[in-house]
């Protein structure tokens, strides 16, 4: 198969061109040239792409997906780290689930005003305990 400009890579993967160059300028692809203007890549990159994407929406930032691919391109993943963010997606879970939870609870409450009730206010007490993920979690730019 042909290598693909930016155009047609942005276009099949749905990531912009300029996301697309600053992934290469992370070091996250590697272009094979040019064709005018235009930055050429191996079809492959769709496959990278997919994978960046995969590695994103798991919570991983570009510095340790960058980390996870080997000099020759190959991936190479810490199987730890993999388990490590497993354990922390479980965790967001279950704190989203709690969240979720509360918020269905102060919807249909028939305490006249949330501060009277029980449950409301042990919500509070573990929200006031524990940091919610949200609050936590340093996001990067997702380009």
């Amino acid at each position: 198969m042909r290598d693909l400009d930016i155009t047609e890579v942005a276009r099949r993967s749905g990531v912009p061109a300029s996301t697309l160059r600053f992934y290469e300028g992370k070091g996250l692809l590697a272009s094979t040239g040019r064709r005018g203007l235009r930055r050429l890549f191996a079809p492959d990159v769709l496959e990278r792409l997919a994978l960046i994407s995969l590695g994103r929406a798991a919570g991983f930032s570009l510095d340790d997906i960058a980390r996870m691919f080997a000099p020759d391109g190959r991936l190479r993943i810490d199987r730890p780290q993999l388990v490590a963010k497993a354990e922390e997606l479980d965790r967001t879970i279950r704190e989203l689930g709690i969240m979720r939870d509360g918020l269905r609870h102060a919807a249909v409450c028939p305490a006249p005003s949330h501060l009277e009730c029980p449950t409301f206010r042990r919500i509070l007490r573990a929200a006031a305990s524990a940091p919610t993920t949200g609050a936590r979690r340093k996001r990067t730019p997702s380009r």
